[in-house]
């Protein structure tokens, strides 16, 4: 148990009824998971008002109740505490919690529209081939060393995240990278956390239908940099319009990385193949498994961020040479008919994009290239006709078909999607709202040496229609579509 007022320090309370000087058993922010002598944190969510379950927590025995709102009826022996921002008050007080774990170890955050997921697990693997003993968490899974945890949401609450550091000093490691989306910071959940260094990967129409305007979108992001003190360090794409915009206000030591400007850390790309590529960094030359200038940018971000926190220069080299792909990032294979199915969880336009160009930068010129690509429902609708359009446009054929249509009509979905769709490129595209289809026509379509691209859902194992979700796999659907042809 842990004494109240220890977990409220620095959380700055705007008044409080009741006594602070009492033990508590446990904090949830969820109603449904309040026990006896736990603290329910009321927070104002996009869906629901915590505020409304006050009642509800303290009959389950809630000791005390954080809130932005006092309620009208106060319970006598339950302790109110009221705060300016609840998610804010329940960031910090978590760390409190579990006893301020990101202090015990070198956490660095990774932000940015692409790249995130790749960085971070990438940058665990290396430090782990290093000999170190390493936290991650990401879109995919969240890593204590060697167990794995499931993960639902690209930055998790700050309960979740502070939980599992905690798990992390226990295990005695000494790295963590995390991945720090802009709903992340814009909902706090990353507050109260100290931050060896952070790193702006790039940054690209996404999320419009959360943060309303791409300067907001843009702002949010800048607020993990905003935020650092002068002991971390910042790393930024320079390369990017909005690398130097990250640096405006931080007083985190700056460093730049770019592979067409001139920036701390610099590199080239020499040689691309579909199955890696060339590059110069720091005057060295390697190969790696990863293509795509993209990868490019995450593989010299990844060489940056291990320097600054202090390995060998061609140790970092050498580890790099060994990392393979990240699954569902540009995830490949061949098959018997020598057809090349690539999966990835190109979502935006901008990934999207640039996936394609390295494709065709890959191609000889008599190949065909196939794109499957959807667009997930009850998201940013601005993206889908601009996503259609580079689908149909830097494709030989497009195909449209459902990703996560969630509570919207996949008809409807594809439908503005094709509103993207210029004249000239209306006979390349077709539309197949069953995504299991659309896989078994691309593949159907292609012909020896053709590329299959089959783009947004990367490494979910899942499709989510009203609220259920059913097993998926991009990756083992084209597989077996591709064996299947081949019987």
């Amino acid at each position: 148990m842990k004494l109240l007022k220890d977990i409220l320090y620095g959380v700055g309370l705007s008044a409080v009824s009741g006594d602070t000087n009492v033990m508590v058993n446990s904090m949830h922010f969820d109603s449904r998971k309040v026990e006896m002598d736990d603290v329910f944190v009321a927070i104002k969510g996009l869906v629901t008002d915590g505020h409304k379950y006050i009642k509800t927590a303290i009959d389950a025995g809630a000791k005390a109740v954080v809130c932005e709102v006092m309620p009208s009826i106060l319970v006598n022996g339950v302790t109110y505490l009221q705060v300016d921002n609840g998610n804010r008050a329940l960031a910090i007080m978590a760390s409190n919690f579990y006893e301020n774990p990101s202090k015990n170890l070198k956490l660095v955050g990774v932000t940015g529209t692409n790249g995130k997921t790749t960085v971070t697990s990438l940058l665990y693997s290396l430090f782990k081939k290093a000999g170190y003993k390493v936290g991650l968490i990401s879109t995919i899974k969240i890593m204590v060393d060697e167990v794995e945890y499931k993960t639902t949401h690209t930055t998790p609450d700050a309960l979740t995240i502070n939980y599992h550091l905690c798990l992390m000093n226990e295990a005695g490691v000494e790295f963590c990278f995390m991945e720090v989306s802009s709903h992340g910071i814009h909902q706090k959940r990353a507050e109260g956390l100290k931050f060896e260094g952070a790193i702006f990967t790039n940054l690209s129409h996404d999320h419009l239908d959360y943060h309303k305007t791409f300067a907001e979108y843009r702002d949010t992001k800048k607020k993990l940099f905003d935020g650092l003190p002068k002991t971390s360090f910042v790393l930024t794409n320079l390369d990017d319009k909005n690398g130097m915009v990250m640096l405006q206000n931080t007083k985190a030591k700056k460093y730049t990385y770019a592979l067409k400007s001139f920036a701390d850390y610099r590199g080239q790309i020499l040689e691309n193949q579909i199955n890696g590529q060339l590059l110069k960094i720091d005057e060295n030359e390697l190969w790696s498994k990863l293509i795509g200038d993209f990868n490019a940018y995450n593989l010299l971000a990844i060489y940056a961020t291990a320097e600054l926190l202090g390995l060998e220069k061609l140790e970092i080299l050498r580890l790099i040479s060994e990392l393979e792909n990240v699954d569902g990032r540009f995830q490949y294979f061949i098959s018997k008919e020598k057809i090349t199915a690539i999966v990835d969880y190109a979502h935006t336009p901008d990934a999207l994009k640039n996936v394609l160009i390295t494709i065709n930068a890959l191609r000889t010129g008599n190949e065909n290239v196939i794109t499957v690509v959807g667009c997930g429902g009850d998201r940013d609708k601005s993206k889908r006709p601009v996503m259609g359009h580079i689908a149909s446009e830097m494709s030989n054929q497009a195909i449209f078909t459902s990703d996560n249509p969630r509570t919207e009509s996949p008809e409807t979905i594809i439908e503005e999607m094709e509103g993207g769709v210029e004249p000239q490129n209306v006979k390349k595209i077709l539309s197949i709202e069953n995504r299991k289809q659309a896989i078994k026509t691309a593949c159907k379509l292609a012909a020896a040496n053709d590329i299959i691209l089959v783009a947004g859902k990367g490494h979910e194992t899942y499709q989510e229609t009203n609220g259920t979700r059913v097993d998926f796999d991009d990756f083992k659907e084209i597989k077996a579509a591709l064996i299947s042809l081949n019987k």
